[in-house]
């Protein structure tokens, strides 16, 4: 890392290398991001639109210091899935809203007492922890079949996809090691690529429903509905938030050189 040179947040990336990172982070995030709500059976689009909306308020309150993209959180899944299958996901989108509104209220109040006693109450160790765990817990979804529809957490994994992931994964780790110049800063975007070239070639892709799509289309929207139990099977993934937010943050300061805990802008 210290051969390569480190754009700092306040600079700006060179043309050439702009449209290949932003495309290698639109990938990078866009499989977690779309894989909450197909376990969930909601539309994708509404998610990434606001994952969208949520990053562009995040770089505008912190003036642009802490570069991050929002996208979804896995820590919902266990308490969301029970609510849905119990009430539905109205209710558990009502669950969301709350426990957003919760959060903001704590971020005001971490403001106003300091970040002291984070290292206390979540040292690395333990944010390192959890951010793992969520991790592990998913580590199957991605081998499960990959299949984008109601039987995602049903199929069982064939030779054919446990071989394009190897390719994938391997493409990745030997080319952040190997890869030289340009390339070099994208090997993610490289590995996408060549995972894609890869299920292609097995027939593992259909382009019918791209076909058949629309360009443009608005996402789904529908009011969300509370419920006192809902809320409270939620609210304990505040915590997990919390700690992963927080961690996310650590890891970020290590990469830019400046402490965001306690200049996050």
């Amino acid at each position: 890392m210290s051969s390569k040179k480190i754009i700092q947040v306040n600079e700006k990336v060179p043309v050439k290398l702009l449209v290949p990172l932003s495309l290698q982070h639109t990938f990078a995030m866009f499989g977690a991001s779309v894989l909450v709500p197909i376990i969930f059976g909601i539309d994708p689009s509404i998610v990434l639109l606001m994952n969208g909306i949520s990053t562009l308020l995040f770089i505008l309150i912190t003036k642009g210091k802490a570069p991050a993209y929002l996208g979804s959180s896995f820590a919902f899944i266990g308490p969301a899935s029970i609510i849905i299958a119990n009430q539905g996901f109205a209710y558990a989108q009502g669950g969301f809203v709350v426990l957003g509104i919760i959060g903001c209220l704590l971020a005001l109040f971490i403001r106003r007492v300091g970040t002291a006693w984070i290292n206390i109450v979540l040292p690395p160790a333990a944010m390192g922890a959890v951010v793992a765990l969520i991790g592990l817990e998913l580590a199957g979804n991605t081998v499960q079949g990959g299949s984008i529809g109601a039987n995602l957490m049903t199929e069982t994994a064939s030779s054919q996809d446990f071989i394009v992931f190897f390719i994938t994964l391997g493409v990745a780790i030997l080319g952040s090691v190997l890869f030289k110049g340009f390339l070099s800063t994208i090997p993610i975007l490289i590995s996408i690529v060549v995972g894609y070239l890869s299920a292609a070639a097995f027939g593992m892709v259909d382009f019918t429903p791209l076909m058949e799509t629309s360009l443009f289309t608005l996402p789904h929207f529908q009011w969300a509905k509370f419920d006192v139990n809902a809320i409270l099977t939620m609210l304990p993934v505040l915590l997990v938030l919390t700690s992963e937010h927080i961690g996310h943050q650590v890891v970020t300061s290590n990469v830019v050189g400046h402490d965001l805990i306690k200049d996050p802008g």
